[in-house]
């Protein structure tokens, strides 16, 4: 493939949330350009337990059904203390949601299904077995030096988004580095190949007879895949810790240990220490970080690619809309300032759960040995063993969020909250409220039925009355105090409530959008 001269959008990284991030600025007639280091998608699990939320976005541009059909979907999971159960937690999960809370998948079938997608859409070009070498900062654009198997190249970018990893190469050419806090405790990481009736579902041993002192996760991937990850001895050498010899007498234990007694064989050996690291800012001029090049966030909890994901829904439109002239510049530090948010956020969860996981001292490992045995017979105790899964951050304070005026029967829906779900019916059929978002801002105007609200200029908008919502989801979640209220709710791009209003007055709706700096 011939490098074009100049791009309006180079992203640096194919990895899942580069390529998810081209498939969702294709979906909005964004030209962009993927620059890969690698000959194809990666090998190996990697990140595996992809969030409601993920899948959400993935829907923006028709990923979803595959990754749904692939997948392996689970809402909770198990943890023993040695021999013993002692908890077993669901996660927030109804007949009517649209994805569950969780789907488990292996990280290079999201890479193939975001590929796909930016192909459809026919915006994006990848670029493999290339990789960034150098980063020119101009007032009005990037140049960017990309090592070609056939040569150095020279692109013109007018915007350079990183999506290049913990490594980033932009992020060294631009002398940023991640700050925070890095842990010592190692798991190695390993798949392997073995049938198994058992549920799909999280679990987790701590001490476990099979591993003494260690501690264990598994997770059941397509393709009769198991994901063990497991906790090596703070005076194990890394590298002796993944060689084969090493690895697989402890898989077999565990394997025996709990009753899987099917042949079984390995695909992959990795290892992995928890980082809780992040940039100050994801914007700096006309570069943008996303991913693990912005932040590093434990895996226990599964905030990493989610993260990532959520970085992308949060920058494709913004990205657009000044690539279009839509909106000014300064509309792209809303991203860093929410991402950033959403991040110390992530790493506060991913902290508590990685101190618990991999006890960072002595005085941890007590800690962490006393709760587990009083779990065992206390229901209380039991909560906080709980690994507390991936949820949509609330952008608490984002210069987007437009005053609320007035009361609200439920903070749901509040400004700055990801949107809520609810399972609607029309002259079409039953369908989610949520499959409306993705593509601009949309306008959910609630009125008595029979009442249809006047159209906002400029913006779709989408009549809700209560023959429509059966179940009374929408009405109760978006704040609705009863059948004959009236109300407008802005739903931003990324699925996220910008603003709502009572009445059907169209006027405060274009002023949110003018006092916020969302119009050029």
């Amino acid at each position: 493939m011939t490098l074009p001269s100049h791009v309006s959008v180079l992203i640096a990284g194919g990895g899942p949330v580069g390529l998810t991030l081209s498939a969702l600025l294709s979906a909005q007639g964004i030209a962009n350009l993927v620059i890969e280091a690698d000959e194809a998608y990666c090998s190996g699990s990697r990140a595996i337990c992809m969030s409601r939320r993920s899948q959400e976005i993935l829907g923006w541009v028709g990923a979803d059904k595959a990754l749904v059909e692939k997948g392996l979907s689970w809402v909770g999971g198990r943890s023993y203390w040695r021999h013993n159960e002692v908890l077993h937690f669901q996660m927030p999960s109804e007949p009517t949601q649209r994805f569950a809370p969780m789907v488990n998948i292996q990280q290079f079938y999201v890479e193939e299904f975001s590929h796909r997608a930016a192909q459809a859409a026919g915006s994006s070009q990848v670029q493999w077995a290339s990789r960034v070498s150098t980063v020119r900062l101009h007032e009005t654009g990037v140049e960017v030096e990309v090592a070609t198997p056939e040569g150095t190249r020279t692109v013109q970018a007018d915007w350079l988004v990183a999506c290049d990893g913990g490594r980033s190469t932009v992020r060294e050419q631009m002398g940023l580095q991640l700050e925070g806090t890095q842990y010592d405790g190692k798991y190695v990481i390993v798949d392997v190949v073995q049938q198994t009736r058992r549920a799909v579902e999280r679990l987790a041993w701590f001490d476990p007879p099979s591993n003494p002192g260690s501690t264990i996760l598994m997770h059941r991937q397509p393709d009769d895949v198991w994901r063990i990850d497991y906790q090596i001895r703070d005076d194990e050498d890394p590298l002796e810790a993944v060689k084969p010899e090493n690895v697989l007498p402890r898989v077999q234990s565990h394997l025996a240990m709990i009753g899987e007694t099917e042949p079984w064989e390995p695909l992959w050996i990795s290892i992995y220490n928890a980082k809780c690291l992040t940039l100050p800012s994801y914007r700096h001029g006309r570069v943008m970080f996303a991913g693990d090049a912005a932040h590093l966030v434990p895996i226990f909890g599964v905030r990493g690619l989610n993260s990532g994901l959520d970085d992308a829904g949060n920058l494709a439109w913004k990205l657009a809309r000044v690539v279009r002239g839509q909106s000014p510049h300064t509309l792209l530090d809303s991203y860093s300032t929410e991402r950033v948010h959403a991040t110390r956020e992530n790493i506060a969860y991913g902290a508590k759960s990685t101190e618990f996981m991999a006890p960072p001292n002595f005085a941890y490992k007590m800690m962490r040995e006393a709760t587990l045995r009083l779990a065992e017979g206390d229901a209380q105790v039991r909560s906080l063993i709980n690994p507390r899964q991936s949820t949509p951050v609330t952008y608490v304070g984002s210069a987007l969020n437009a005053p609320q005026v007035g009361a609200w029967t439920h903070e749901q829906a509040a400004p700055g909250a990801p949107a809520p779900e609810a399972l609607l019916q029309d002259g079409q059929g039953v369908f989610h409220l949520s499959s409306r978002f993705g593509r601009d801002f949309l306008v959910l105007a609630f009125g008595p039925v029979g009442q249809r609200a006047p159209a906002v200029p400029g913006l779709e908008t989408m009549t809700i009355d209560p023959a429509m919502d059966a179940h009374g989801q929408a009405w109760q979640r978006y704040g609705l105090s009863g059948p004959e209220a009236t109300a407008l709710v802005l739903v931003r791009p990324d699925g996220y409530v910008m603003g709502r209003w009572h009445g059907h007055d169209p006027a405060p709706v274009l002023q949110a959008l003018n006092t916020t700096g969302v119009l050029a």
